[in-house]
């Protein structure tokens, strides 16, 4: 299973991002598709989920309001679009592959992508 984070970089704090994780079909058709991001000097922690039939997602509260998750079939593609950034939003953004989407706990996952840089300045 290898996945593609994709989309990250430097955006002034207000600013929009759309970061994208591409897979196979089967994996997505297969999979609950997580976005985790790990802040410098933090753990990672659970962004969102959408599940592999794109029928459930989920936000963490922090995000809630200006983040949306999304899946593309044709693409094999899941975007996680990102408004009203903040400072704090800045962190390196993973994708990864679990089973259920409920709040994405890092244990739950298995394969992950490299990672994408996400830097929000003030």
């Amino acid at each position: 299973v290898q996945l593609q984070a994709s989309g990250g970089g430097l955006v002034q704090a207000g600013g929009s991002l759309r970061l994208s994780c591409t897979t196979s079909a089967a994996t997505l058709n297969f999979y609950t598709i997580g976005w985790f991001r790990q802040a410098p000097g933090k753990e990672r922690e659970g962004v969102s989920c959408i599940s592999n039939n794109g029928g459930r997602t989920y936000l963490v509260d922090s995000v809630k309001g200006r983040f949306t998750i999304s899946k593309d079939i044709a693409k094999n593609t899941v975007y996680l679009q990102m408004n009203s950034l903040k400072p704090e939003d800045t962190a390196v953004y993973y994708c990864a592959t679990g089973w259920r989407c409920d709040y994405p706990y890092e244990a739950e996952y298995s394969y992950w992508g490299q990672g994408t840089q996400v830097t929000v300045s003030s």
